[in-house]
């Protein structure tokens, strides 16, 4: 905790307020994950990064050298998010006016929740002489699991969320084509910048106990199982690869890592009887960093079911620690794997034939995956590359 009457960072020249990750220390999550490793790897001593934190408080605490300010946020169901990201901004926006030595405060908002409310805060914003710098995400319209008012929200808040920004950030290059083309009226300024990976092994062996343990509790030995890491939702795609997997000729495991979606997983269950399925299991998440490393470079192989775009963090993992990558083919995955990857589509019986494919694939076209997997992350995702972008575009 720190003391928010003390000077918070006023010999630096920028100040980055970073609103709609659920903050930091980050534990899953792809916005939660990418504030982590923007603030870690920060190279610039004039920047400060004001980080939002939803929470059931409103303390202040120091993470990563970022200041990280709590937002007391009512659990009310899916308006949730909305809350957060308008009480985060207006906390952001009053403490620079309270201020006056912060100068051309930066404004950076992950995804578009809160278009409606913009309008009004960008006048404030315009005032401090501050600029809105945007993330949009993926098309969260697009998920399976809002209702039809739900989704006309969503659709709205991006065109507005759109047209108040100062930039827009895309970490993919279809959604940036998506929100250039959708969106020309406003003429929208935007530049691509990727998400970034780890690329650094585990440091853990192959006989640490905590691997050992992992892999007794899931009754599988290295290299004998297949790896999902995902969320469990439904345009992740995990009826196609349960019942693929079942249905295909392999011996070995699927195992699957996500957090907990009751009315999907009973959903599942109820159509494939998981428990019952000796060779299919869906366990929490895991939250030992080095341990999730260690996991993914001794599978097998990694599925990769999303569908929705852009760049997903999860892809990006296994590429960098997952030799063979069994991917769902729709051009954001194909953007970032390209020819590191082995793809499926939704044909009855498709990803079943790759499945038995690869478990008969030689060990040099093998290696060449590995290899061109590896390439992939290293000439474009690593977080060296993406935090330098970054720091130039809030300090032009």
């Amino acid at each position: 905790m720190i003391n928010e009457k003390k000077d918070c960072g006023k010999k630096y020249r920028k100040h980055v307020f970073c609103i709609g990750s659920k903050g930091i220390p980050a534990q899953y999550g792809g916005f939660e994950t990418f504030m982590e490793n923007l603030t870690l790897h920060k190279k610039s001593d004039e920047i400060t990064y004001h980080v939002a934190h939803i929470s059931d408080n409103n303390e202040v605490f120091d993470y990563n050298g970022a200041r990280c300010f709590n937002v007391r946020v009512p659990d009310i169901g899916a308006g949730k998010a909305v809350i957060y990201d308008v009480k985060a901004l207006f906390r952001s926006i009053s403490y620079c006016e309270k201020r006056k030595h912060i100068e051309s405060p930066v404004f950076f908002i992950m995804a578009c929740r809160i278009g409606p409310f913009m309008k009004f805060l960008k006048k404030r914003i315009e005032k401090l002489g501050g600029t809105v710098v945007l993330n949009p995400d993926g098309h969260d319209w697009a998920r399976a699991k809002w209702s039809r008012p739900v989704r006309a929200y969503w659709k709205l808040s991006e065109k507005l969320m759109v047209k108040h920004a100062d930039m827009i950030v895309c970490d993919s290059r279809e959604i940036e084509k998506y929100i250039v083309e959708k969106y020309k009226k406003y003429k929208p300024a935007t530049c691509f910048v990727p998400y970034g990976a780890d690329t650094g092994k585990s440091i853990l062996k192959d006989d640490d106990r905590r691997y050992i343990s992992w892999l007794d509790s899931t009754g599988t030995r290295p290299g004998e199982y297949y790896l999902v890491v995902a969320r469990l939702v439904e345009e992740n795609n995990f009826d196609i690869i349960i019942k693929e997997f079942i249905e295909s000729t392999s011996a070995k495991k699927l195992i699957i890592i996500s957090t907990m979606n009751r009315k999907l997983y009973k959903k599942l269950d109820e159509r494939f009887h998981i428990k019952a399925v000796h060779n299919v299991r869906i366990i929490p998440p895991v939250y030992d960093k080095e341990l999730v490393k260690k996991i993914r470079e001794n599978a097998f192989a990694n599925i990769h079911g999303h569908e929705v775009g852009g760049t997903n963090p999860s892809l990006l993992e296994a590429l960098s620690y997952t030799e063979l990558n069994l991917v769902y083919d729709v051009k954001y995955n194909r953007e970032v794997a390209q020819d590191a990857a082995v793809y499926w589509n939704k044909d009855v019986g498709n990803l079943a034939d790759v499945i038995n494919r690869v478990e008969n694939m030689d060990i040099a076209t093998r290696e060449n995956y590995a290899k061109k997997s590896n390439d992939r992350i290293s000439s474009e995702y690593t977080w060296e590359m993406v935090v330098n972008k970054y720091e130039k575009l809030f300090m032009p």
